[in-house]
């Protein structure tokens, strides 16, 4: 990919500054989407939950990211926290995606963030981009989240969706949880450990984000997971190989209830989701085991 502008909402994450960290090294002008009034040339002010974009700061865009959103494992899911995970996705794709189609010259892409949530607990019934949405609140979520992006799409921008899996990074996002227990000798199954966990290296979902970008016959939803989904206890197992640490612990399930609540459900759950579409594209995995990804996010 040449040379581009491309502004990222959600630069401060977990995966938008592994993103922006790529995109820089690679010559990329990146503009980052803040909630405050821009402070320099590479800033575009943006309210999600307002729904307001400075569209003029997309001006010249060949791409726009959006990996913004409320963090769906900080708080225990009140109604309010629930209320506050939807505003922040579906409020502000909405906003972007309007930003987007209003301009002279749109983006030639807009990738959009989502989830494999959208599928609901599997069992053990592996799923692919096929696969019908399930329900309950993350999956309608999802397909919120994603319906939001129509106005790019009616725009004919290509437009893209990352339905992230769990993201094994030593910090930020769930795993940057697991980390410091495991490292502790605290760490162990969750539940009966027999739920399914579609995991991916941080490495390898930036790689892929940029797969995506790059390559211009591709858009609709991506799983964005490993090739092989393993059950947490398989999960816990191969953290204890890596980190030279004990397993000795588990969370019983009522536990998870009373401490996590609505959440501990989509915890507890089971997700064997794979990435059919990014096969199918020609994506080649860098750390496509969970040895590989838990040494890759050490490193």
């Amino acid at each position: 990919m040449e040379p581009s502008r491309i502004a990222v909402a959600g630069a401060s994450g977990l995966i938008g500054t592994a993103l922006v960290r790529s995109l820089t090294a690679d010559g990329h002008e990146v503009v980052r989407l803040v909630r405050r009034t821009a402070r320099a040339e590479d800033e575009v002010e943006w309210d999600p939950e307002r729904q307001y974009v400075d569209a003029a700061g997309l001006t010249g865009c060949d791409a726009v990211v959006n990996l913004s959103g409320a963090g769906i494992g900080d708080h225990r899911w009140t109604d309010a926290y629930k209320r506050r995970i939807r505003d922040s996705r579906v409020l502000g794709t909405a906003a972007l995606a309007e930003a987007v189609a209003s301009l002279d010259r749109p983006p030639q892409v807009f990738l959009n963030g989502s989830a494999m949530g959208i599928y609901g607990d599997t069992g053990e019934r592996a799923v692919d981009e096929s696969a019908p949405p399930a329900g309950g609140f993350l999956p309608s979520l999802c397909v919120e989240w994603e319906e939001a992006a129509a106005p790019a799409e009616e725009a004919g921008v290509r437009t893209v969706f990352a339905r992230t899996g769990l993201v094994v990074a030593a910090k930020g996002g769930a795993w940057g949880r697991l980390f410091p227990l495991f490292k502790a000798g605290l760490g162990g199954r969750i539940g009966d450990g027999r739920q399914y966990w579609s995991f991916i290296a941080l490495h390898d979902e930036v790689a892929a984000l940029r797969h995506l970008l790059d390559t211009e016959s591709l858009s609709g939803p991506f799983n964005l997971t490993a090739p092989e989904p393993l059950t947490n206890r398989e999960i816990t197992a191969a953290m204890g190989r890596v980190l030279h640490r004990p397993t000795l612990f588990a969370v019983p399930a009522p536990v998870l209830k009373l401490v996590l609540g609505e959440m501990a459900g989509d915890v507890l759950g089971s997700q064997r989701v794979l990435p059919a579409r990014l096969l199918e594209s020609g994506f080649t995995f860098a750390f496509p085991g969970i040895e590989e990804a838990i040494r890759a996010a050490r490193a």
